[in-house]
């Protein structure tokens, strides 16, 4: 395997991969009995479903500081003690 960067097609998208990362993209596919294009279009179906779920979470968390909905410094330190106590 050469040091260049290799281009993965899907679908009438490149995605150009580092020969390490390619590497470890086989492996999974072959552990997971699937193929690289399968499991590259699982990931970025997470990955967006992820990212859509987390400016959400955002969209609400600004709405409640909108609303004055806020927790107290102090507060927020007493839940970190409670539920990470060490």
């Amino acid at each position: 395997m050469t040091q260049t960067a290799s281009v993965l097609t899907l679908e009438g998208m490149e995605v150009n991969l580092n020969p390490d990362l390619q590497a470890k993209l086989i492996r999974l596919a072959a552990d997971h009995g699937s193929d690289t294009g399968t499991l590259v279009q699982e990931a970025i179906e997470r990955f967006v479903e992820y990212d859509k779920w987390f400016l959400g979470e955002v969209d609400k968390g600004v709405a409640a500081a909108d609303r004055g909905e806020l927790v107290d410094h102090e507060d927020i330190g007493k839940l970190i003690h409670s539920r990470y106590r060490g």
